[in-house]
């Protein structure tokens, strides 16, 4: 079980070291790459194809502006995409996020703008396979019931 996380900038890097601090508290495992979809595609295809056939894999792309990175991985890959783009401020957000939640045909991306969200979402994925992390979410979950009681 791992997750990829693709930081289409150096600039990322304080945003995926959020993300990869979130799938900690989980246990899950974690590679962080930096690779522009639009300055360096082939990486980005390289990286794809060679784990295409991985089993219990989730991506995570970090971009923001104008986020090629997500669909591109998307489009390509097998495996689940969760973009998590990182925005400056509310303003960033709202001028931004269309370039996240509008892709093209057949190309599933999850969009997630919380960095703690992203981690619970590839627990919830990757646990669907391995039934100590699913009992890890459910425990979770009950945790956060418990503090309504």
């Amino acid at each position: 079980m791992k997750v990829i996380i693709i930081l289409g900038s150096q600039s990322d890097t304080a945003w995926g070291q959020k993300i990869t601090e979130s799938l900690a508290e989980w246990n899950l495992a974690s590679e962080t790459i930096v690779a522009s979809a639009h300055k360096v595609p082939e990486k980005v295809f390289a990286l794809v194809q060679k784990n295409n056939q991985e089993k219990n894999l989730v991506y995570v792309t970090v971009a923001g502006r104008s986020n090629g990175l997500s669909g591109v991985v998307a489009a390509n890959s097998v495996q689940p995409v969760i973009a998590c783009p990182p925005f400056k401020d509310k303003s960033d957000l709202l001028v931004n996020i269309h370039s996240t939640m509008q892709m093209p045909s057949e190309t599933p991306v999850l969009t997630v703008l919380d960095p703690s969200n992203v981690a619970a979402a590839c627990a919830r994925i990757l646990g669907l396979a391995d039934e100590n992390l699913q009992h890890k979410v459910e425990n979770k979950i009950k945790e956060i019931k418990d503090n309504f009681s």
